[in-house]
């Protein structure tokens, strides 16, 4: 309901007036029914008006508190970390099989008279 104010008549604006006043004589009998607490969250005056929320000191300790005890139980329950396991040796027997499949490359490659490994 974006309507420019410019655009609007001198009529619409007394209509609007007067629903205004309507409005808010219906809610002080609202307050003067229930007390001004419970007519304010019956209304919703205060919700969804895009300020946050403050928390008091005590609020934030006490969530902050839990968590830290969240934190500790679950801490508590994990299994200690076994230390990481170095790099694998590789035998003597594996590393020889390996330079030897390589020279065997490598001369395959010079016997076709290439410089690289590359394409065969």
């Amino acid at each position: 309901m974006s309507t420019n104010l410019s655009n609007i008549s001198v009529q619409q604006l007394k209509r609007a007036l007067s629903v205004r006043e309507q409005i808010d004589e219906l809610e002080a009998e609202l307050v003067a029914i229930l007390g001004a607490s419970q007519a304010a969250a019956l209304s919703g005056a205060g919700a969804g008006d895009g300020r946050r929320r403050k928390m008091s000191a005590a609020a934030r300790a006490k969530i902050a508190a839990a968590q830290r005890a969240r934190w500790a139980k679950q801490k508590k329950g994990a299994p200690a970390e076994a230390p990481k396991a170095g790099r694998r040796k590789m035998s003597a027997a594996a590393r020889a099989k390996i330079a030897a499949a390589a020279r065997a490359r490598w001369a395959k490659a010079k016997a076709a008279n290439r410089k690289t490994l590359a394409n065969g």
